[in-house]
C-alpha cells in the first residue's frame, strides 16, 4: 500500500501541483453558501450565480431578511432550488441567532446547522479555515476504490481510508488533487486511460 500511495502522490503532484478551489467565494459565509448550492450543480453555475446571490444578500443578517421565494429565483438555475433556498434561509436564522452572524468554525456547530453534512461542513473547515478535513466526493470515491486506496462501502469508511494514508497537512490538497484528476480523467460517463489507473491496476491485480 506505501507503494501504491506514493506512486499516487507523485503522479496527483506532477499532474496538479497547485491546486486551487474551483468554488470562487471570498468569505466563510459565501463559502457556505456556495457549496450548499454546489450539491447536484456543476461548481461553474455556482460561480455564476452567487454573484447575484451575495450582492442581494452578502451576509446571514441580510439573507435571513430575504423572502424564500427571492431566494428560490436568484438560485433556480442550480437544481433543488427549493430545497436550497429553504436551507440557505434556515441557516441564516441560526447563525444570527446562535453565532452572532459569524460561521462557526468547527464541524459539530457548522454540521448542527440547516442543509449542512458532514461534507459541506469538510469542505468550510478545509478551505475557510485551513483546519485538517478530506472532503469526499463522488470524484474522490470512484479514484479511491479505483486505485485500491480503500475498499468502500461508505463514504466514511472511504474518508477515514484517505486520511490514514495521506499525512494530515495534505489532506486537503489531496482532496483537491483528486477532484481535479476526476474531472479531467476520470469521471461517471467515462474514464479515459491514465498511467496512473494503469500502474494502480497492476499494483491491485498482484
Amino acid at each position: 500500500m506505501k507503494q501504491r500511495v506514493h506512486i499516487v502522490i507523485r503522479y496527483l503532484d506532477a499532474a496538479f501541483p497547485d491546486p486551487g478551489p474551483s468554488l470562487q467565494a471570498s468569505s466563510p459565509f459565501e463559502l457556505l453558501i456556495a457549496t450548499i448550492l454546489s450539491a447536484q450543480c456543476r461548481d461553474e453555475q455556482v460561480n455564476r450565480v452567487l454573484p447575484a446571490l451575495m450582492k442581494a444578500a452578502p451576509s446571514p443578517q441580510k439573507m435571513r431578511l430575504l423572502p424564500e421565494e427571492t431566494i428560490q429565483n436568484l438560485i433556480h438555475s442550480c437544481g433543488f432550488f427549493r430545497a436550497k433556498a429553504h436551507a440557505i434561509s434556515a441557516l441564516s436564522h441560526q447563525l444570527c441567532a446562535r453565532f452572532h452572524g459569524q460561521v462557526p468554525s468547527t464541524f459539530g456547530d457548522l454540521e448542527s446547522l440547516p442543509g449542512v453534512g458532514h461534507k459541506t461542513a469538510s469542505v468550510v473547515m478545509g478551505h475557510a479555515f485551513g483546519q485538517p478535513a478530506f472532503p469526499v466526493d463522488t470524484h474522490i470515491k470512484r479514484l479511491a476504490l479505483k486505485w485500491g486506496l480503500s475498499q468502500g462501502p461508505t463514504v466514511e469508511r472511504i474518508e477515514a481510508d484517505l486520511k490514514r494514508l495521506f499525512p494530515q497537512s495534505t489532506w486537503f490538497k489531496r482532496h483537491m488533487q483528486m477532484i481535479l484528476f476526476g474531472r479531467a480523467y476520470c469521471n461517471r460517463t467515462q474514464c479515459k486511460p491514465t498511467h496512473l489507473c494503469c500502474i494502480c491496476k497492476a499494483l491491485h491485480d498482484n
